[in-house]
């Protein structure tokens, strides 16, 4: 049985979804418009019950779409799918019905990755700016947001919404309920749970929430500023960088350091192994290395040679 918040109807919903596809992604204008006429379209065709939507609806609109370009559909089935696992991440639906969008066989994207250097670089701008004087207690706060997205790959909407006293200095984990519903253990570095340390010193007692913001807790939208701002003083393009690409920077490097792709798996809350197996791609001119240098056939060729 589908949960769902109908305190929103679907343009509502839709508008919601496109600003943070604006500021989570920095889209392009284009791809707004592609997505909002998507949607729209989407709505109309379920006679305003998008937001609302089961597998079944889903699959009748798929169904409508066998006449399209295959490039069609998949965009039509991700511009879907994005909105859906946004409802989801929003709590505005307890599941989510994308999986019954069709897949016509297009190739997934691979994430966009940071360097280690890149990473260091934006530590780097975040000392600089503790060092001020007068000392600003929002530098504090984006140490530790920086120090937990890339030391424990939290999601966004997870991290703007941990309880202030989620984060124990004696505790080098937490038990989060992430997507879907689903509890997993999350390793929290040394340096992230000194930096929330310091941070909450500055939040009253009496704030339910680690990273407050009026009467709730900081937004996704402003944790995306926040992130593409510090990218521009660490030199880096403000649009290779977001949230959700220091958690790719936490899998990728991870996995570089020689990370157990099940534990990944298990770290990063996916459900399916394939979801994991995207980060591969970082390590494969290791691997080649690995082959060349460390396979037999590889030592008998070089003795050949």
């Amino acid at each position: 049985m589908t949960s769902f918040d109908a305190n929103f109807d679907d343009r509502a919903l839709i508008e919601r979804f496109l600003e943070m596809m604006q500021a989570e992604a920095g889209a392009a204008a284009n791809t707004i418009a592609a997505y909002e006429t998507d949607l729209r379209i989407a709505s109309g065709t379920l006679e305003g019950r998008l937001g609302a939507a089961g597998a079944a609806d889903l699959e009748r609109l798929g169904g409508e779409w066998q006449a399209l370009a295959r490039s069609t559909v998949a965009r039509k089935s991700a511009a879907l799918r994005r909105f859906f696992a946004f409802l989801a991440d929003e709590g505005l639906r307890s599941d989510d019905p994308g999986g019954a969008l069709p897949r016509p066989g297009t190739a997934r994207a691979l994430p966009k990755v940071l360097s280690i250097e890149d990473v260091e670089r934006m530590f780097a701008a975040i000392a600089e700016r503790q060092a001020r004087i007068p000392a600003d207690p929002r530098d504090l706060r984006l140490a530790a947001l920086v120090e937990l997205l890339y030391g424990s790959g939290l999601r966004a909407t997870e991290l703007v919404s941990l309880p202030r006293n989620a984060i124990h200095p004696d505790r080098p984990y937490l038990i989060l309920k992430g997507k879907g519903g689903r509890e997993r253990l999350v390793p929290i570095s040394d340096r992230a749970r000194a930096a929330v340390a310091v941070w909450r010193e500055h939040v009253a007692s009496d704030r339910a929430w680690l990273f407050p913001s009026g009467k709730g807790h900081l937004s996704r939208v402003r944790l995306y500023q926040l992130i593409r701002a510090l990218a521009g003083e660490a030199g880096i393009p403000p649009d290779r960088v977001s949230p959700h690409v220091l958690r790719h920077a936490f899998a990728t490097h991870l996995l570089e350091g020689g990370a157990d792709l099940r534990a990944l798996q298990a770290m990063l809350g996916h459900a399916d192994i394939a979801t994991t197996e995207i980060y591969t791609h970082v390590d494969s001119k290791r691997l080649v290395e690995l082959v060349n240098q460390r396979h037999p056939l590889g030592e008998a060729l070089e003795k050949r040679g």
